[in-house]
């Protein structure tokens, strides 16, 4: 099965409480353009990372807002800027790392939040049943290109809202010499 392959750079997913703390009463997530994944888009607002040993300036804010804010950025972000990113999926930010999130009405010092995503494969429904993938199933998956590289331990995350394709950060992107949108093939 080919699948595309997106790289996920860093970003926030921001509560709508968070979201007014670092954009004022009554702020909104307006879109800039819309993502592969439905529904989800890049928003216009940009915010401050910062850790006890470096920030990160005019970080990407995606949308619509979610019920808890969290935080994705690679291992490679996480030591420059000095804080713990544990590898996670998506949504299991129990006990995940702290950062401080600067917007320019506010602050949010995020107890808890910070995860490098753990590699996945968003699959819709259809292509689910037609490819005999199940949700939460573990696959590898093989991208080629100058530096061909086979992803192990990739997760299969199964809705019938998504649009098929596969999310890697920046770090696994280097190491494969991928960047933007490519194509991957989900291995036997």
């Amino acid at each position: 099965m080919e699948v595309l392959v997106e790289v996920s750079a860093r970003h926030v997913h921001l509560s709508k409480e968070h979201v007014e703390i670092l954009f004022g009463e009554g702020a909104v997530l307006t879109p800039n353009r819309d993502l592969s994944q439905p529904g989800q888009f890049l928003s216009n607002e940009r915010v401050n990372l910062i850790g006890p040993r470096s920030l990160m300036n005019n970080v990407a804010v995606l949308g619509p807002e979610r019920p808890a804010t969290q935080v994705e950025i690679s291992l490679t972000d996480a030591r420059a800027l000095g804080v713990t990113a544990p590898i996670r999926e998506s949504g299991d930010v129990a006990g995940s790392g702290s950062i401080v999130i600067e917007g320019p009405n506010g602050t949010v010092e995020l107890a808890e939040g910070v995860i490098a995503a753990k590699r996945h494969l968003h699959v819709s429904d259809t292509d689910a049943e037609k490819y005999g993938l199940k949700d939460k199933q573990i696959v590898k998956v093989r991208v080629d290109g100058q530096r061909p590289l086979v992803f192990d331990d990739v997760v299969v995350r199964v809705n019938k809202n998504f649009a098929t394709a596969m999310h890697i950060d920046i770090d696994e992107a280097n190491a494969a010499a991928a960047s933007g949108k490519g194509m991957g093939e989900v291995l036997p």
